[in-house]
């Protein structure tokens, strides 16, 4: 069963057409245009793979009165946007909407570390396999699903098991 888990960084999929490309057809689909501000935003958010939430965003572009300032309200609105364009899932955890990539990438799972706040990727065959054989048990057709295991990462245990040696505590 281990062996069909992948816990390396997900490889990006080959897609038809770019990020920026699929964006502009969901506008044209809306009659919204295409702005300066919405390409800025898609080329920052598809420049790295990691999960973020608004205010990361808005912390990483720049400052106003800099070239390529976007405001909050536009980062906010053009997240939503690109969540329903398919290009970004969100999801609520700790009470903040965290976003990931979705264009472009294999669907996956998470495992959340509750004291670092770290979020860790995985496929898993095995998974995908047992959610079908329920679903079709239970007469269920998947449209998909999303899975987030909270506990701790190997890095927070260690830790918590050095703080608990009584050389330490001296």
């Amino acid at each position: 069963m281990s062996s069909s888990i992948t816990p390396e960084p997900l490889q990006r999929l080959n897609v038809s057409s770019s990020p920026q490309e699929r964006f502009e057809e969901y506008l044209q689909t809306r009659g919204l245009r295409q702005t300066s501000q919405r390409k800025f935003l898609i080329d920052a958010v598809f420049s790295e793979h990691e999960h973020f939430d608004a205010d990361e965003l808005i912390d990483r572009l720049p400052a106003k009165g800099e070239d390529n300032y976007v405001s909050s309200a536009t980062v906010y609105r053009t997240l939503r946007e690109f969540v329903d364009a398919g290009l970004l899932k969100s999801f609520q955890l700790d009470g903040r909407t965290v976003y990931e990539l979705d264009y472009g990438y294999p669907a996956h799972d998470h495992l959340y570390c509750t004291r670092c706040k770290e979020l860790f990727e995985f496929t898993s065959e095995a998974l995908v396999g047992l959610r079908d054989q329920v679903a079709s048990k239970m007469g269920f057709r998947v449209s998909g699903h999303r899975m987030i295991i909270q506990g701790m990462c190997s890095d927070c245990i260690t830790k918590s098991r050095r703080k608990k040696r009584k050389q330490d505590l001296v």
